[in-house]
């Protein structure tokens, strides 16, 4: 095989594998950008698993990232859990009121069952859809959130923090339930057609809680659940610093992690030699006013600090595209890539 000839697939393994490819590699991470595809408010595109399927193909066909990202929005997850989402005209959904209100509820929680969730059970349509069309020339990327970084979502985070300082014995009880639901949750994805799990686990980073801390708790959880997840798992801090925890972070069992605009790409690259592969790390709040010489410049200089021997695939820093990104910068991006990103073979 040529290496002009690769595929995504192809590509994408072979800088995992800590080789060289063709060129770098690049995710986009689109999420809400595929209402525009239909030209329907977010809440009606998330309601249809076959539109969002539709719109991740056209939208990588359209922009030729290496990618399908079957992932709805965050909050999804806890609807499962009996929350509900809140819509936003140009923004992600977000969660509603906690589902755990007293630390006492802790006890009486039960993890749902993922197969009787209908919100779940529309991103496993929209995945084996995707695996449908992909076969095997395009990595499908799905999302599960981390036990411990669910639980914020699930109590708000000031009752959480005080619950992990304060309730080792109920922080411990909710770790368990939340593990078997990631677990089975991230399992049913693979088995729809997912490639690799992305492990989104915020909390766990070091702009959020001291390395000290999550030694004790965000490691133990990604190292329990990770070693049950039955294909490989990316590790996202969602924009969250991760350097001081690299080392701990490559002892989970994940391949790759995605590191924050907020942290050097040569220093993160340098620090997971050996260990990790790097993704990221474009700034995706700025990348709404770049312009097409700026988008160029901050590609260009992504690729040169981290692309070298492979192991980097270049993409935004929070593992989700601002929907008030212009389809322009995304072009750009994809031009800056294709130009900048050759490796010589």
């Amino acid at each position: 095989m040529n290496i002009e000839e690769m595929t995504s697939m192809e590509r994408v393994l072979a800088t995992l594998c800590h080789e060289e490819p063709d060129r770098v590699p690049f995710f986009l991470l689109l999420t809400t950008q595929g209402a525009d595809v239909f030209n329907v408010s977010i809440k009606e595109y998330f309601s249809k698993p076959e539109m969002v399927a539709e719109a991740q193909i056209k939208m990588q066909q359209k922009y030729g990232h290496d990618c399908y990202y079957p992932f709805y929005y965050a909050s999804l997850e806890l609807e499962a859990w009996g929350s509900e989402s809140v819509f936003y005209p140009d923004a992600p959904p977000n969660a509603g009121r906690p589902v755990i209100k007293e630390f006492e509820d802790i006890l009486s929680l039960e993890t749902p069952d993922v197969f009787e969730s209908p919100g779940l059970q529309k991103v496993l349509k929209t995945t084996e859809i995707m695996k449908k069309h992909s076969g095997e020339d395009i990595p499908i990327i799905s999302v599960v959130m981390s036990p411990f970084s669910l639980a914020s979502m699930q109590m708000g985070f000031e009752n959480y923090l005080d619950l992990i300082y304060d309730d080792l014995d109920r922080f411990k009880e909710l770790m368990r339930i939340n593990e078997s639901f990631c677990v089975q949750w991230a399992n049913a994805q693979i088995e729809a057609g997912a490639t690799a799990i992305c492990y989104f686990d915020p909390v766990s980073s070091s702009t959020i809680i001291p390395p000290e801390l999550y030694r004790k708790t965000g490691f133990r959880v990604a190292k329990r659940t990770i070693s049950n997840i039955n294909g490989p798992t990316a590790t996202h801090m969602a924009s969250g610093r991760c350097l001081p925890i690299v080392d701990d972070i490559a002892e989970t069992g994940t391949a790759v992690i995605c590191t924050s605009v907020l942290e050097d790409l040569s220093e993160i690259k340098t620090a997971c030699k050996g260990k990790l592969s790097v993704l990221g790390n474009l700034n995706g709040i700025e990348m709404r006013h770049w312009s097409p010489q700026q988008t160029e410049d901050k590609v260009k200089e992504a690729i040169s600090k981290a692309a070298e021997g492979g192991g980097y695939i270049l993409s935004d820093n929070h593992g989700e595209i601002p929907y008030t990104v212009p389809q322009e910068v995304l072009t750009d991006i994809s031009r800056s890539v294709k130009k900048w990103g050759q490796y010589q073979g």
